[in-house]
């Protein structure tokens, strides 16, 4: 589940948040307002519909709760840097969530619901005896999110068959061991197009490519420099309003990890720090609306969305991937 960004644009006479030296205002103002990377093509397909949301999955009594699973408020941000008795348990956590969604995005075929994929991922993991991060989480009403075509990230599972040609992400985070490891993934759906089928190559490349920017002594902001760039030069967008975050005992520390070039992301890496890593990149706009669900955040021109996620683990020299199986 991705952290909101925060931080205002900067002033017209300010640098360019791109690093290009140049002011705002000769720079990236125009393409900022218009909230676009480049001029987008008309929707390819119909506006996707919410479908029924069913009630929440119950969760037995002898599995282990995060602070927030009753009050829906989750309490403090915990710590960046882990110690090694942390890393171990995260890494445990991390390598069930990567099972989960590999096993999730199995069961992903044309006609089945997200709230079935839900269901099927809710079983796995209480399964294997964590809790569905999402669950509650801040009023999260479901244990996964499941993104689809137009939807950047948070999209609510609901009775909506999947349709040939849709393009899904599935989110997962478990709580286990007292840590949350975090990953997500984008699905095919039957036959798609061409062009989807690129959007979530490139995203998945942009994943690897941030991963491959992390090293102790840099900026967080590089990660970002690593990411946009590559989605740029191939036509797409990278959203702005959401971002990867630091994680472990709580979903979401204090740490933000942008996806586009933010010099205001200046906080360096270091050994034991662990955050997670998920560019939503997109066809057009990358700017978003809201539905009145409070959650699901869509594409303002309807264009689809893709996104890949890894919670890392910055070591000696690079990255350690924690979220595979």
């Amino acid at each position: 589940m991705s952290e909101v960004a925060r931080g205002p644009r900067p002033g017209r006479n300010d640098l360019c948040w791109c690093g290009s030296g140049q002011k705002y205002k000769k720079c990236h103002l125009g393409s900022d307002e218009a909230g676009q990377t480049r001029p987008a093509p008309r929707p390819r397909r119909p506006a996707l519909e919410p479908g029924r949301v069913t009630p929440a999955r119950a969760v037995p009594l002898q599995i282990p709760r995060p602070d927030y699973a009753l009050t829906g408020f989750p309490r403090g941000q915990g710590r960046d840097v882990k110690t090694p008795e942390e890393q171990a348990r995260l890494r445990r956590a991390c390598q069930a969530a990567a099972r989960v969604l590999r096993i999730g995005g199995e069961a992903v075929r044309v006609g089945i619901t997200t709230d079935d994929l839900d269901g099927i991922c809710h079983d796995e993991i209480i399964r294997l005896g964590g809790y569905p991060s999402p669950l509650n989480y801040r009023g999260f009403p479901k244990s996964i999110c499941t993104s689809v075509n137009e939807v950047i990230c948070h999209g609510i599972p609901d009775s909506r068959p999947l349709a040939d040609g849709d393009i899904v992400n599935l989110d997962i985070t478990i709580w286990l061991d007292g840590m949350h490891g975090d990953c997500s993934a984008t699905y095919l759906v039957g036959e798609v197009d061409e062009a989807g089928k690129r959007l979530v190559r490139v995203a998945r490349e942009c994943l690897e490519r941030g991963i491959s920017a992390v090293k102790p002594g840099r900026a967080i902001m590089e990660i970002g420099r690593a990411i946009e760039p590559h989605a740029a030069a191939s036509g797409f967008g990278v959203v702005r309003s959401y971002c990867g975050h630091g994680i472990g005992d709580t979903f979401h520390t204090a740490l933000q990890v942008p996806h586009h070039v933010d010099p205001r992301a200046r906080r360096l890496m270091e050994p034991g720090m662990t955050f997670t890593i998920e560019p939503m990149i997109t066809e057009g706009r990358w700017d978003d609306a809201i539905w009145d669900d409070g959650w699901t955040a869509v594409t303002t021109d309807g264009l689809r969305s893709a996104q890949f996620e890894h919670t890392v683990l910055v070591t000696q020299d690079g990255a350690d991937i924690l979220t595979l199986e």
